[in-house]
């Protein structure tokens, strides 16, 4: 079985994808060969009668992967919805079966596999099948990215402790700044509370890059965090 993480989020827009380059960056760090991988994407633009993920082929980019983006993100839809109405709209279903085989060959080819999901844990990507199902059937532990303001204590902790009880391995969260840092208090004092109150560790607090270089990212990752708790689980 692939080692790696499943990177989810306590909402939209929280910063998975920069988190998911990061931690391939910190893997990458770690000497293990590590891919990205975007299972389904919506809000994807279409280029002819090509649809073209662009958090996809971000981690590719990051990755240094040779595959080609339909590996990365075999599943892209145009509207920027939840999978399965976004699917709906276009008359189909999100074809499981076809993220399983990408996995499957992403794994035979990679020590690691970081997976970035959509949304928050019951995201439908189909009737029934949400992605908490497919973050389970990928068996990889989950890295819950939370956002650093006001209300993310409720949010972390909700994620974390369903995850928990339906099963899943947490290894842990991280804050993460899709913004510049605003100096609030909540900003200051969640990061303890969260530690004190969550279940599973905080793995660091990731700050708003303006520069994506590989020199930046991998600067920021030693520097914000915990490569300790990401080695334990590659």
């Amino acid at each position: 079985m692939a080692k790696g993480f499943f990177v989810t989020g306590t909402d939209t827009g929280v910063g998975k994808t920069v988190v998911a380059a990061a931690l391939i960056k910190a893997a990458g760090l770690l000497g293990v060969k590590v891919c990205g991988m975007k299972p389904v994407e919506t809000g994807c633009t279409r280029e002819g009668n090509v649809m073209v993920p662009s958090d996809g082929m971000f981690l590719k980019e990051i990755a240094h992967m040779d595959e080609t983006v339909s590996h990365i993100t075999p599943c892209c839809f145009e509207h920027e919805l939840a999978p399965m109405v976004s699917a709906e709209m276009e008359g189909t279903t999100v074809d499981i079966n076809k993220i399983t085989k990408a996995f499957d060959k992403l794994g035979r080819t990679y020590q690691a596999i970081i997976v970035e999901g959509v949304g928050g844990l019951l995201v439908p990507i189909n009737k029934d099948y949400f992605i908490l199902d497919l973050a389970r059937e990928m068996g990889l532990p989950l890295v819950v990215v939370a956002r650093p303001g006001l209300g993310t204590i409720n949010h972390t902790l909700l994620t974390v402790n369903y995850a928990l009880k339906e099963g899943l391995e947490v290894a842990g969260i991280i804050i993460n700044y899709s913004y510049q840092s605003e100096g609030s208090m909540a900003e200051k004092t969640n990061p303890q509370v969260i530690e004190q109150l969550s279940p599973v560790p905080l793995i660091g607090i990731f700050p708003y890059l303006d520069d994506m270089s590989d020199e930046a990212f991998e600067k920021t990752v030693l520097k914000n965090l915990n490569m300790e708790i990401i080695r334990k689980y590659l």
